[in-house]
C-alpha cells in the first residue's frame, strides 16, 4: 500500500552525503571539557557526579580517544554512557566485536585523565578486555595541550 502521507524519502536520500561520518556528533570533543573537569572535580571531593555530566565527561573521553587512535578494530564500552570503535586494524561489523575494552564510568575517566595505569586497572580487574587487539596503553592516558589531564 503507497505512503499516502508524503514523508516516504527515496532511500537514495538516507543517510550521510558521501564523505560525512554516519556517526552523530554526541558530546564535545574537547579533552578539557567542563563536564570532565566537572566530573574530576567531583572525584577528588569523593563525591559521585552527576549523571548528566558522568555521561558528558565520558562521552568527550571516548570521542577524544577515537580521534587519536582512528578505526575500527577495538570496541571500547562505558556502559551506560557510550561505545566507540577506535584503532586501525581489520575492522568488525557483525556480531560481537572480537577485540573488546569495557570498564565503569569511574574507572574510563581515571585511565583516560591519565589518574590510573592501563596495567594497574586490567590487573585489578577494573577493566575486561578481550582480543589481541584490546590494548589501550598506547593511547592512554589522553593528553590536551601536550600534557595528561
Amino acid at each position: 500500500m503507497p505512503c499516502l502521507t508524503g514523508s516516504a524519502r527515496p532511500r537514495g536520500s538516507v543517510g550521510p552525503a558521501p564523505g560525512e561520518s554516519y556517526r552523530p556528533v554526541v558530546s564535545s570533543p574537547h579533552i578539557k571539557s567542563a563536564a570532565v573537569t566537572a566530573a574530576l572535580s567531583a572525584l577528588d571531593e569523593g563525591l559521585t557526579p552527576e549523571r548528566p555530566v558522568l555521561r558528558e565527561a565520558v562521552r568527550a573521553l571516548l570521542t577524544a580517544l577515537a580521534d587519536r587512535a582512528p578505526g575500527r578494530s577495538v570496541e571500547v564500552r562505558v556502559p551506560p554512557y557510550g561505545a566507540v570503535q577506535c584503532i586501525s586494524g581489520p575492522r568488525h561489523t557483525r556480531g560481537t566485536p572480537p577485540n573488546v575494552v569495557e570498564t565503569d564510568p569511574r574507572t574510563w575517566l581515571e585511565l583516560a585523565t591519565g589518574r590510573l595505569d592501563w596495567e594497574r586497572a586490567v590487573t585489578q580487574g577494573r577493566v575486561s578486555v578481550s582480543g589481541v587487539r584490546a590494548d589501550l596503553s598506547e593511547y592512554l592516558p589522553l593528553h590536551a595541550d601536550g600534557e595528561a589531564i
